[in-house]
């Protein structure tokens, strides 16, 4: 489980821009550039090339 407080101080490192964690996925997410970076054993994972493309919702 990642501690929250490290949202203070991590960066999207694309964009620089500001995070939110997703707690379901284990994920932090950067809105601006569609990323999701993953978490894992605790650890985020800042590399853009292991970050998820977030896809837009499709409305129906």
């Amino acid at each position: 489980m990642m501690e929250k407080r490290y949202l203070n101080i991590l960066v999207c490192p694309n964009c620089k821009g500001k995070l939110s964690f997703d707690e379901s996925a284990q994920e932090l997410i950067c809105d601006l550039d569609k990323l999701a970076y993953p978490i894992l054993e605790g650890i985020p994972v800042m590399l853009i090339d292991q970050a998820r493309q977030i896809l837009p919702a499709v409305n129906p």
